[in-house]
């Protein structure tokens, strides 16, 4: 398929080989980023302009087969896919900015949970690490943070699939930043713990039952309203695995996180609730 939107391309005249479901804002986004980093690192010559180069990384994201429809080689997107990544990794916001935001916006409240984005089973030691039991499945852990309406603003660095979402939010000190910015955090019953004072929660997660001790129909109840509250957390995360790259994945820590925060800029871009 063809489209002939060229404002991201250098040349008026050039056809893309391909149809992707994204905004021009993303693709020029990503070939102004681009052009920038070649024009700083003095490089005088692609085999392709950076608008194109862009429009072929965005859709390999997607999944989509481009390097031999463009006559170049897959060890050429691979590379161009990592410069791309890196170049939009390092615009992903920060925590204490992001929160900063929300607090100066007048927000009292952001969404908080965990993902798990699955990988391919790696050789030894990094196979076990990377086995979360709850799931039965291979991957790294991500927490991610939302707004009430569930824009996706901030995510974690990656850890094995083994790591518990507890000890990921207390290795982000996300407690310390959310009581520094007089914020409160939603999150769902696999945060039961994370809050280490009573007397002032920013943490308010539902009530959990045990053997011993069911429910009663007012924490059912507050349980509902506390989901329903939070549910947008979800179609924020949902948004970010919308990109098909996640779905096989074969990438340690570091780079899965670049990968990630890449992900995270350009489903900022793309979404807006």
């Amino acid at each position: 398929m063809r489209t002939t939107k060229t404002l991201a391309e250098d040349a008026p005249s050039a056809v893309y080989q391909c149809r992707l479901a994204l905004s021009t804002k993303t693709l020029t986004l990503v070939a102004d980023l681009l052009r920038g980093h070649l024009k700083a690192i003095g490089s005088r010559w692609r085999k392709l302009p950076p608008g194109k180069i862009a429009l072929i990384v965005l859709a390999v994201l997607r999944l989509a087969d481009m390097a031999g429809g463009n006559n170049v080689s897959a060890s050429t997107i691979r590379r161009w896919l990592l410069e791309v990544i890196d170049l939009l990794a390092a615009r992903a916001p920060r925590l204490d900015r992001v929160l900063k935001q929300i607090a100066k916006a007048g927000g009292q409240v952001v969404l908080l949970d965990g993902t798990l984005v699955r990988t391919r089973r790696r050789t030894r030691q990094a196979n076990r690490k990377n086995y979360n039991g709850n799931h039965k499945v291979h991957g790294l852990l991500f927490l991610a943070l939302t707004d009430e309406h569930g824009n996706l603003i901030w995510i974690s660095s990656a850890k094995p699939g083994r790591s518990s979402e507890i000890t990921t939010a207390r290795h982000n000190k996300i407690t310390a930043w959310l009581r520094r910015f007089n914020l409160g955090a939603l999150a769902d019953l696999g945060f039961v713990g994370l809050e280490d004072d009573h007397d002032n929660p920013v943490i308010v997660t539902g009530f959990k039952a045990s053997k011993n001790n069911p429910l009663t129909k007012a924490q059912k109840q507050a349980n509902r309203l506390l989901n329903r509250e939070r549910a947008a957390v979800e179609h924020g995360i949902g948004d970010l695995k919308n990109w098909r790259i996640l779905t096989r994945l074969r990438l340690n820590a570091r780079h899965a996180t670049a990968l990630l925060r890449a992900l995270l800029v350009l489903t900022r871009l793309e979404v807006a609730r």
